[in-house]
């Protein structure tokens, strides 16, 4: 069991230095993601077995072989969660740099947008005047409203004082 212990926690030292380089490296980092992946894949398999021969440890060494099997395990997982963020924030920076591409490929029209413009603002210049007197009737409205009101809250308060 030691040797394999040895072989995989080396292993897990030198995908972890790898995954320093994986942040610096641009281009070639799908190639190294891949690696760190198959690493990754391989150091699971051999964590099975570990996990097998410490069960077949002597009884006073078990515990010990059971506790090195679950850092290592414990290690491999935080590292395959390392991994998948750093894909994530890859895939995040890929397709922003996407969006902006294609942004800054577009081509802007302003003739069509000019002529918009000047409908709305001919539309507008007819209906000014229409909108002074929608302004002049809302003023009067509001007087009306609130003299009905009133009117309103009088003939309640003298129905109220007559009848009771």
């Amino acid at each position: 069991m030691e040797p394999l212990y040895q072989q995989t926690h080396k292993q897990v030292h030198e995908i972890q230095s790898r995954m320093g380089r994986l942040e610096t490296a641009d281009k070639q980092s799908v190639h190294i993601e891949n690696e760190i992946q198959a690493s990754i894949d391989q150091i699971f398999s051999r964590l099975e077995r570990l996990e097998i021969l410490s069960s077949k440890e002597p009884p006073n060494k078990r515990q010990n072989a059971k506790l090195r099997v679950d850092q290592l395990k414990y290690d491999v997982q935080h590292l395959q969660t390392a991994l998948r963020n750093f894909q994530h924030r890859r895939h995040a920076r890929e397709q922003q740099e996407r969006q902006r591409e294609e942004l800054l490929s577009r081509t802007f029209t302003t003739n069509g947008t000019q002529k918009k413009i000047l409908d709305i603002a001919n539309m507008l210049g007819l209906s000014n005047t229409v909108m002074r007197l929608i302004e002049k009737r809302a003023f009067q409205d509001k007087y009306f409203m609130i003299g009905g009101m009133l009117l309103t809250c009088v003939v309640m308060f003298l129905v109220v004082q007559y009848l009771t």
